[in-house]
């Protein structure tokens, strides 16, 4: 578990897992509206050289936004979705399919649509900006656990 303070220290805990992803990586953003599941994924990206955490701006109404070279990452938003079929005609499966990462803010709402190889990222917020972020799944991220 990883315990931040504020919002830069969250994009640097996104930049640190960011950088330990490979392409293929599925991975799940879980937390309340407000827990800083975008603010992580701008420092993922960005991690992973894709792009600057200014760049990265919730899907919420685009519901995919993507973001290349050297890795192509996939952001996207499940939160206005009402059923695994709106979320699936979004060409999800497709995405998997590529050598790309896949972040997906509120995958939890569907979790039949996932492999069982995946990390989830649970975010809980903390009174002021405190955050707590939590790491499971796999495959594993390259060099080890987070925190290590």
């Amino acid at each position: 578990m990883i315990r931040t303070r504020s919002e830069e220290e969250t994009i640097a805990a996104g930049v640190e897992l960011g950088r330990r992803l490979r392409p293929g990586t599925l991975v799940l953003l879980i937390g309340e509206l407000g827990a800083g599941k975008t603010t992580l994924a701008k420092g993922i990206v960005k991690g992973l050289g894709a792009a600057e955490p200014e760049e990265v701006s919730s899907p919420t109404f685009t519901l995919i936004h993507e973001y290349g070279e050297p890795v192509r990452v996939y952001h996207v938003d499940l939160y206005r979705l009402e059923s695994a079929a709106e979320a699936f005609a979004l060409g999800l499966e497709e995405l998997l399919d590529e050598e790309a990462v896949v972040l997906v803010e509120w995958g939890e709402k569907f979790p039949e649509l996932w492999p069982s190889e995946r990390l989830e990222v649970r975010l809980h917020r903390l009174p002021d900006e405190a955050r707590l972020i939590e790491v499971r799944g796999g495959p594993a991220p390259e060099g080890g656990e987070m925190g290590d």
